[in-house]
């Protein structure tokens, strides 16, 4: 068999596989697979720098699906490339990825081939994507990551890091908002590692695009500083390799390659209803297809006898040259440059240098104290001076977030500096924390930062990281009312809740600057898990810790932060961040009084969550039942920890627009106003 009938028998198994594994799921989009099956084959068996037998290998170009839908694209070329798996700890399995039973068991439970590709479970997949839109921002992060990895660790004759980033995205994606925000942050930084194929179909579920959709969307990209290119038929091989060709030449700017596609390409019409709509072709429609590409009508999840060794043949034999070039030339790199070596083998185990919070501060007591924010940004600078690759930005609020790096050497990342660890994302809540995402992916330790209420724009991102299973960090500032005059438009109330609810996502909420420092040791230390830090905007009292217990207890989610005499309180009072200074002042105050009291300041419900019962029940007795708990946002939630007979002093509206003492003094953040409601819970004066 020719080469050419090879390809167009793989393209064709590609396409077979797809309207199989939808049509059996009875659930799926076979329409996009079976229009992008010649590009999805051309990048992967003819371009893309990537050995099967190891998926992980740091130089190997990304393939990121952000129309994730199509998925069936992904489990068929894993599969075809006989793409091998690895488990969460690098460790290289020797088995297949994706079986040809794991495609016969698509979208159902437990298999390896679910509906969207899933970063972490399937291995060959680059990201989780779904969310249109997510695939594309977060392939940015990884262009970013190379551009910097290329800077910081490749040497005259040792081009570790130069590899190439791919992401197919549809109409959805270039729709959403979060894909405009990339763009314009990719065209800014002149990221030449990458390239987005555009899958110019012209329809959506609702119909034809003409419906809301009418831009010039490569008139858009050039104005993005993009290089634009076209190919008018999905279908010409040669066309598709000759642009993608053209992209691996171009320099200082992105390429977004605008692909010309028919849905449902091979069946009777062309662009079929169902296809379109993410449902299976019918049996009736399935024996047609399958007539048109020549294929048996009756045969399901066919692999004929040649493809997986023309597989083997193409990107398996291309692959494993360019890994066992990198292999050595990784081994001489470790000879001439040890150390530099060792932080790249480190990075990629998601391992910590020795000492690295070895510089981290003490503060010692200060009733005027420190604001969280000011405290965050010391801790940065420490921790980002010992970590070499821990790198970030904030979306335009630097100076307010405090997270610029500002040690010699740090730098601004850039079109012209991409060595610098500083990365200015814009006004672009949405891409910054998918950019993050995208660092991580590629092994570096990436921080994003806005405001609190601006998280609820990052959060589609925030959530992927945390089903991604990343240790990336967000630093949110201005986390209360301590915005003050800026008013409730300002001013978060239900986020820091919402935040809580995203599962696997550790939230931290400090009270003063040495929780801020054990809240960073936390998180640096976390290998699989998302975290963010809230921070306060305005000065918080440094505890005197000779006096309070230590703020290691942090580590712990909640801590016994002062007590009765005796051990034996009357009342437990319970808060996080700017609130607990509140409480101890409200403690103290109650034991002039003669009433015992309990101080437990609670930074991380997930992380007290995960302590064992014996510890909780020490912190959190059941006796005794009156228990109050005070925090600057949405009572939701506290129930649990005051419990039936407890109260909680929160947020039922929106903030208001005054001075920080105001409003503490309008919505009851006052010690005096914690003693009253503490004596009338206990029927005490």
């Amino acid at each position: 068999m020719t080469g050419n009938a090879l390809d167009q028998l793989a393209i064709a198994t590609i396409r077979t596989l797809s309207i199989d594994a939808v049509q059996q799921a009875k659930s799926g989009h076979p329409g996009t697979p079976m229009a992008l099956a010649p590009l999805v084959y051309a990048i992967w068996n003819r371009v893309m720098r990537f050995d099967p037998k190891d998926p992980i290998w740091p130089n190997r170009d990304r393939f990121v699906l952000s129309n994730g839908h199509a998925s069936m694209l992904l489990w068929s070329v894993l599969h075809l490339s006989g793409t091998h798996a690895v488990n969460a700890e690098y460790e290289r399995l020797g088995e297949p990825s994706v079986t040809l039973d794991d495609i016969r068991r698509f979208r159902q439970l437990d298999s390896r081939t679910p509906g969207h590709p899933e970063y972490h479970w399937v291995s060959g997949v680059e990201a989780t994507t779904g969310p249109l839109g997510q695939g594309i921002a977060t392939s940015v992060g990884m262009a970013i990551a190379r551009s910097w990895l290329a800077e910081r660790y490749n040497r005259e004759d040792f081009a570790l890091f130069d590899y190439d980033i791919y992401a197919v995205c549809g109409d959805g994606c270039l729709m959403e908002g979060v894909g405009s925000e990339a763009a314009s942050l990719a065209g800014h930084l002149g990221l030449e590692n990458l390239c987005w194929i555009y899958d110019n179909n012209r329809i959506t579920i609702e119909g034809p695009t003409s419906l809301a959709f009418t831009e010039d969307v490569a008139g858009r990209f050039r104005a993005y500083r993009w290089n634009v290119l076209q190919v008018a038929d999905a279908n010409d091989l040669a066309a598709i390799e000759e642009a993608l060709g053209r992209f691996r030449k171009t320099r200082g700017r992105p390429t977004l390659i605008v692909l010309d596609s028919h849905i449902g390409y091979g069946s009777p019409h062309k662009i079929d209803t169902a296809a379109a709509h993410g449902e299976p072709l019918g049996e009736e429609e399935v024996r047609l297809a399958k007539r048109a590409y020549g294929w048996p009508e009756d045969a399901s999840f066919l692999v004929p006898d040649g493809v997986r060794e023309h597989f083997d043949a193409g990107i398996g034999a291309r692959g494993a040259e360019a890994w066992q070039r990198w292999e050595s030339l990784f081994d001489a790199y470790r000879e001439r440059f040890p150390e530099l070596a060792a932080e790249i083998e480190q990075m990629q185990r998601r391992e910590l240098p020795a000492g690295w919070d070895a510089d981290l501060p003490s503060f010692p007591p200060d009733a005027r104290g420190l604001a969280g924010r000011d405290a965050s940004g010391r801790v940065l600078n420490a921790l980002a001076r010992r970590v070499p690759w821990l790198l970030g930005g904030s979306a335009d609020l630097g100076p307010s977030n405090r997270t610029t790096l500002t040690f010699p050497g740090a730098g601004d990342f850039g079109a012209e500096s991409p060595g610098g660890r500083n990365l200015h994302f814009g006004v672009r809540e949405h891409a910054m924390a998918a950019i993050v995402n995208g660092l991580s992916l590629s092994k570096l330790r990436a921080f994003g930062a806005t405001f609190a209420i601006f998280s609820d724009y990052a959060r589609p991102a925030l959530r992927l990281s945390a089903m991604m299973e990343l240790p990336t960090v967000l630093v949110l500032t201005h986390d209360a009312m301590g915005d003050g005059e800026d008013g409730p438009t300002h001013q978060p109330v239900e986020q820091l809740i919402s935040l809580r609810a995203i599962p696997g996502l550790v939230v931290l909420r400090p009270a003063d600057a040495n929780e801020v420092v054990e809240a960073y040791r936390y998180v640096l230390q976390l290998r699989h898990r998302p975290a963010v830090v809230m921070l306060s905007r305005q000065p918080l009292p440094t505890f005197d810790r000779r006096r309070y217990a230590p703020a290691a207890g942090l580590a712990r989610g909640a801590y016994v932060m002062a007590d009765a005499p005796d051990g034996q309180p009357e009342l437990v009072l319970i808060a996080s961040g700017s609130e607990v200074c509140l409480v101890v002042a409200a403690h103290e105050e109650l034991a002039a009084r003669g009433i015992r009291s309990r101080v437990v300041s609670m930074p991380s419900w997930e992380i007290f969550e995960q302590q064992p019962e014996a510890y909780r029940q020490e912190v959190l007795p059941a006796q005794p039942a009156a228990r109050i708990a005070v925090e600057q946002g949405s009572t939701l939630g506290w129930e649990r920890y005051v419990g039936a007979g407890g109260l909680v002093i929160g947020m039922k509206t929106f903030g208001a627009s005054a001075p920080l003492k105001d409003l503490q003094r309008r919505f009851g953040f006052e010690p005096e106003r914690i003693v009253a409601a503490a004596t009338g819970l206990l029927g005490r004066k």
